[in-house]
C-alpha cells in the first residue's frame, strides 16, 4: 500500500501501475469534502515519492465515480467573501494541477456519475474511459456558480471553445456517446471491461505507445485559435448564453467571460482567473439561493425517509375513484412507475377519457425515443379500468379524485371504506376541503389522509400529503412511501383549509385582485411578476388553473381565514367567473386562446376584458414595478410565516420547495423564506408597514417581527 486514508488508497498492481481509488468511508457515494482534497494532495505526494510507480489508473470504490463537491461545505466557504473564496480555489486547485504534473501516465476509469469535480478530476488525467453506464458533467451553474477545480480551464483545451461552452453554461449531465463524440473521453467500454481497459491504456502509455506528455501539454498551454477565431467562438457562445439564461441567472455569462479572459494564458494563470470568476459567481444572490434550494432539497428527501420508516406496509396495488384527465393522470404516473392501479368511475365516458389521457402521455414518451412500444403496452395493462368495486379487495391505497364537492367526497369515501381490507389507506386528492372533515363520515379515520397532486400530474414533481387531526402516523408513511415509489417529492403538511399550497397562493392572487380593483392593469402586473421571475404573471396563471376553480378555492380560504382572505369588493375574477370565462379550458378567461400549430393554447390580449371589468376597478393608472411585486409578494410570504407559525409545515426548507415544485416560485430567488433572509427580515417587516393599511394580508406575523428585533434569519 503506497498511501492509506478515508476517501482515497493508493496500491501497487504490478508492472509499476499504480491503483488510486476513491471510496470515501461511510458514505454511499464519493464527492470532493475538505478532507477528501486534503488526502488527493497526500496520495499524490506519496505516489512522487513511491519511484516504483510508472503509471496511475484512477478507480471508484462506489457505485459512482465521484458525485461533486460537498455542497453542504458551501455555507461557510461562501460567507468569507470574494477574496477568500478566490483564494480557496487557487489552492484547491494547486492539489489537481500536483496530481496533473506527477510525471507518469494517468488514465482514469469512469465507472458511473463524474460530476463537477469528480469530472474535473477526470480531466486531470490524460486519458479518461467511460462505462457506457455512466454520465459526465459541469453542472455547477444549476447552483448559480461554475466550476471551480479547472473545469474550465481544462475542458475548453480539450474539447474546443464552442462545445466546453455548451457543456459549462447549459450544466447538462452527457451520456458517453456525445462525451466520445464532443472528445471530453477517449473511450467507452461496458462496464465489466473498464478497468481492463483502463489499465491497457496506462500500459500503452508506459511502452511508448501513446503520447501521454502530449495530452498533457494541450492542458497546460493557451488555446489554440487566433484572435479572430476567438472573437467570433465567444461572441457566439456569449449570445447563445444570453438567450438562454436570461438576464436571472449570471453564472452562464460570467463563466464565458472566464473562459475568454484565460483563453490565452498558461493553466496556473488560467485557473487564478477562473478562481476569481468562480468567486464573483459564489456570491451572488442566486448562488445563495440555489446553492440553498439543493440543501432544502436533501432535507426534504431526509424527512419523506424518516416518515417512510413508519409503516412496513408495501403498496402492491393501488386504486384511483375518479377517472377523467386527473385520475387518468395519476394512473399513468402509478403504472409508469410499476405499481398496478385499478381505475374507478360510474360512468364509461370517464373512463375512456383516463385511459385515453395515460395512452396519450405515454404515446409522447415513444414518440420521444423515451419507450418501447412494448413498455408502453406493459404500463397500459397495469391500469385497469372498471365501473365496479370487484378487486376493491386487494387494494392497499386508495386515491379519492372525484369532483370537489364535501358531499359527494364524504359519500364516496364512506361507500369504499365498507368494500377494503381494514388496513387499506384511502387518501383525498382535494385541494381545498379539509380532511379532518371529510374523515368524520368514515369509521376508521385513521386511515384516512389528504393526497394532494397538483396538475398536470405527470410534471408537477410535488405531492402534498396532509394529516388529518385523527390521521395515524402508518397511514402518512404509507402515502408518502407511494408517493415516491410515483417519482414524486412528498411534503408532509398539517390540516387547514387550502393545506399549504392553495392557502399561500390565494392571498397572491388576493393582492392581484387589490391592484387591478385599483387601477393596475392585469397586463402590466403579469409583466412585471414574470419579469421577477414567475413563469406566468398572476392573470395568466389564473387562466390556467381555471377561474372557476380559482373562485371556488378563494370562497373555502375565505371561510377559513376571514379576517384577511375574505375581500369587501367584487372583483374583475369574479366578474370573469359570472360572465363564464373560465380560463384556458373554455378558451377565454383574462386572455383568449387559440390553438397554435401544434395544438396548444396561445394567450392573446382580448379588448373585451377590459370592458367586462370597467365597473369594478378604479381609472387605469401605472404602478411601478416595486409596488406590484410587494403588493402580490407581501401576502405570499405573510402566510408562509403564519404556517410556520401554526406548523401547518415543518420547517422553512419543506416551505421552500412546496413553493418551487408545487406553484413556480422563482428558483433563483430560492423560495419565500430565502426570499425575506436575502432581503433582510427587518426591512421585509419595514415594507409590510409601508402597505399596512391595506388590510390584515399585509400585517407582518408575529414570527417575522420576532426575527427582526432578535436580527434572525430563516437560514443560518
Amino acid at each position: 500500500m503506497i498511501y492509506s486514508g478515508s476517501a482515497i488508497s493508493v496500491s501497487l498492481l504490478g508492472d509499476g501501475i499504480a491503483e488510486l481509488k476513491f471510496d470515501l468511508a461511510n458514505e454511499s457515494v464519493n464527492k470532493f469534502d475538505r478532507a477528501t482534497l486534503t488526502e488527493l494532495a497526500a496520495a499524490t505526494d506519496a505516489i512522487k515519492a513511491d519511484k516504483n510507480v510508472k503509471g496511475v489508473v484512477v478507480t471508484s470504490g462506489k457505485g459512482v465515480f465521484i458525485v461533486g463537491a460537498d455542497i453542504t461545505e458551501f455555507g461557510a466557504l461562501f460567507g468569507g467573501g470574494e477574496a477568500q473564496i478566490a483564494e480557496w480555489g487557487i489552492n484547491a486547485n494547486k492539489v489537481f494541477s500536483a496530481f496533473e504534473d506527477l510525471d507518469v501516465p494517468k488514465v482514469v476509469a469512469i465507472n458511473g456519475f463524474a460530476l463537477g469535480g469528480g469530472f474535473e478530476m477526470c480531466l486531470a488525467c490524460e486519458y479518461r474511459v467511460m462505462s457506457t453506464a455512466a454520465k459526465v458533467g459541469l453542472p455547477e451553474v444549476k447552483l448559480g456558480i461554475m466550476p471551480g477545480f479547472g473545469g474550465t480551464v481544462r475542458l475548453m483545451r480539450v474539447i474546443g471553445v464552442d462545445n466546453a461552452a455548451e457543456w459549462i453554461a447549459a450544466g447538462a449531465e452527457k451520456k458517453p456517446d456525445v462525451a466520445l463524440k464532443d472528445g471530453a473521453v477517449d473511450a467507452v467500454v461496458e462496464p465489466e471491461k473498464l478497468q481492463a481497459a483502463a489499465l491497457d491504456l496506462v500500459k500503452q502509455c508506459i511502452n511508448g505507445k501513446l503520447d501521454w506528455r502530449a495530452k498533457r501539454q494541450e492542458k497546460l498551454d493557451p488555446i489554440k485559435l487566433n484572435n479572430m477565431e476567438q472573437m467570433m467562438a465567444f461572441n457566439t457562445a456569449t449570445a447563445m448564453i444570453a438567450g438562454q439564461a436570461g438576464p436571472n441567472y449570471p453564472a452562464p455569462k460570467l463563466a464565458i467571460q472566464n473562459m475568454q479572459a484565460q483563453a490565452n494564458s498558461k493553466r496556473d494563470e488560467a485557473i487564478a482567473i477562473e478562481a476569481q470568476h468562480f468567486a464573483k459567481a459564489a456570491v451572488t444572490p442566486q448562488a445563495n439561493a440555489l446553492v440553498g434550494l439543493f440543501l432544502a432539497d436533501q432535507a426534504v428527501k431526509k424527512a419523506a425517509k424518516k416518515h417512510e420508516k413508519g409503516s412496513s406496509k408495501e403498496v402492491n396495488m393501488a386504486a384511483v375513484l375518479g377517472a377523467g384527465i386527473m385520475g387518468g393522470g395519476i394512473a399513468y404516473q402509478t403504472a409508469s412507475k410499476g405499481t398496478p392501479i385499478i381505475m374507478k368511475d360510474i360512468a364509461s365516458k370517464a373512463l375512456d377519457l383516463g385511459m385515453g389521457e395515460a395512452t396519450k402521455l405515454l404515446s409522447r414518451q415513444v414518440e420521444k425515443g423515451r419507450l418501447t412500444p412494448t413498455k408502453m403496452g406493459e404500463t397500459l395493462s397495469r391500469i385497469r379500468p372498471t365501473l365496479n368495486y370487484g378487486d376493491f379487495k386487494e387494494v392497499d391505497i386508495i386515491i379519492e379524485a372525484v369532483v370537489e364537492n364535501p358531499k359527494v367526497k364524504a359519500a364516496v369515501l364512506s361507500e369504499v371504506e365498507g368494500l377494503v381490507k381494514e388496513d387499506t389507506i384511502i387518501a383525498s386528492n382535494t385541494s381545498t376541503i379539509s380532511i379532518s372533515f371529510l374523515a368524520e363520515s368514515l369509521k376508521r379515520p385513521e386511515n384516512f389522509v389528504g393526497m394532494h397532486f397538483f396538475n398536470p400530474v405527470h410534471m408537477m414533481p410535488l405531492v402534498e400529503v396532509i394529516r388529518g387531526k385523527k390521521s395515524s402516523d402508518a397511514a402518512v408513511a404509507s402515502t408518502v412511501k407511494l408517493a415516491g415509489k410515483m417519482g414524486k417529492t412528498a411534503i408532509v403538511v398539517n390540516d387547514c383549509p387550502g393545506f399549504f399550497v392553495n392557502r399561500v397562493l390565494f392571498p397572491y392572487f388576493g393582492g392581484f385582485d387589490m391592484l387591478v380593483r385599483d387601477g393596475a392593469d392585469f397586463q402590466a402586473v403579469d409583466k412585471v411578476m414574470e419579469k421577477f421571475g414567475w413563469p406566468m404573471g398572476p392573470a395568466y396563471l389564473l387562466d390556467v388553473v381555471g377561474i372557476d376553480t380559482g373562485v371556488h378555492a378563494a370562497k373555502v380560504m375565505a371561510e377559513g381565514f376571514p379576517d384577511r382572505m375574505q375581500p369587501d369588493y367584487k372583483s374583475a375574477t369574479e366578474i370573469m367567473f359570472e360572465n363564464k370565462r373560465y380560463g384556458q379550458k373554455n378558451g377565454s378567461g383574462y386572455y383568449i386562446y387559440v390553438a397554435d400549430k401544434k395544438g396548444k393554447p396561445k394567450k392573446t390580449v382580448d379588448p373585451t376584458t377590459y370592458e367586462l371589468i370597467k365597473g369594478v376597478v378604479a381609472e387605469r393608472k401605472e404602478f411601478d414595478a416595486d409596488e406590484i411585486i410587494a403588493r402580490c409578494m407581501i401576502p405570499l410570504v405573510n402566510e408562509v410565516a403564519r404556517c410556520l407559525e401554526e406548523k401547518i409545515v415543518a420547517s422553512p426548507a419543506e416551505a421552500d420547495m412546496a413553493l418551487i415544485m408545487g406553484i413556480g416560485f422563482p428558483p433563483f430567488r430560492g423560495g419565500a423564506c430565502r426570499y425575506v433572509d436575502q432581503m433582510g427580515v427587518a426591512n421585509y417587516v419595514a415594507l409590510c408597514e409601508k402597505y399596512a393599511s391595506l388590510g390584515k394580508a399585509y400585517e407582518a406575523p408575529k414570527l417575522l417581527r420576532d426575527m427582526a428585533a432578535a436580527n434572525t434569519k430563516f437560514f443560518g
